[in-house]
């Protein structure tokens, strides 16, 4: 649990290469989940510049391959975050494969960390500057199959970070984005339902409590199948419980979301 921990707090400061020795050590030493823990080591080198030295030798692209090897199951049923790590780095298994933009950032949306670092002004400017040089990068890149998917997976990074940073109209202008892309997404279909729920999240936070109903029902209702469903359905479900508790004459009053 402290080594899990650790990792998390060097992603926060985005010291990768701190974070990926603590994801080596979970690797080696706790059973729970090996691919997620396998997928966080080359996550980390994946953050790492090309010309930066890579810890203990190790390529990003091995170990990502390395992933879907590692799967198990727990009561019979395969754990979620390994169902995700293994289809995100599946991009690995092909003989040329695109890198995966931020898979650091993007695992740790999934863990709910933008939470945690929205509470600090100086983490959450430095995740943005990281993300602002990912969106840069995705422009100048090639077109292929993954780059509308990936701009989308930086966009909605980008617009929690705003939000945190009080930068609520440029953060809806990101969740915004994603949804005019909904048809152009090829693999990560996820990202439209969660896009949807930050939206609803932010009017909630801003006010805008009929608009947030809206984009929160549109997001439970209209999307199934989609990577890591339950927990996006929770959060869905947790922030209508939270307008619902807050009915007052017939109206929504709503405080500040965390």
């Amino acid at each position: 649990m402290c080594y899990w921990e650790l990792m998390w707090c060097f992603t926060f400061k985005r010291q990768w290469k701190m974070a990926y020795f603590y994801a080596d050590l979970l690797c080696k030493e706790n059973a729970w989940s090996k691919s997620t823990y396998m997928y966080m080591k080359a996550a980390y080198l994946g953050m790492l510049e090309d010309e930066d030295y890579k810890p203990f030798g190790d390529d990003e692209i091995e170990l990502f391959r390395k992933v879907p090897k590692m799967k198990q199951k727990i009561a019979g049923k395969s754990l979620p975050t390994e169902k995700f790590a293994i289809r995100k780095a599946r991009r690995y298994l092909s003989q040329n494969p695109v890198k995966l933009p931020v898979p650091a950032l993007e695992m740790m949306y999934i863990w709910n960390g933008y939470t945690v670092i929205g509470k600090h002004q100086d983490l959450t400017e430095g995740m943005l500057e990281t993300l602002n040089e990912a969106e840069r990068t995705l422009e100048r890149a090639p077109e292929t199959e993954f780059l509308v998917d990936d701009q989308c997976l930086v966009k909605l990074l980008k617009g929690l970070c705003l939000k945190h940073l009080g930068k609520h109209l440029e953060a809806e202008q990101c969740f915004r984005w994603i949804h005019t892309k909904e048809q152009m997404i090829k693999y990560d279909h996820y990202l439209i339902p969660n896009s949807l729920l930050e939206l609803g999240l932010l009017c909630m936070k801003t006010g805008k409590n009929d608009e947030a109903i809206t984009f929160l029902e549109k997001a439970k209702q209209n999307y199934k199948n989609y990577s890591m469903e339950s927990r996006t359905h929770f959060r869905i479900q947790a922030a209508l419980l939270k307008v619902k508790s807050h009915t007052h004459n017939g109206s929504y009053a709503l405080p500040s979301t965390p």
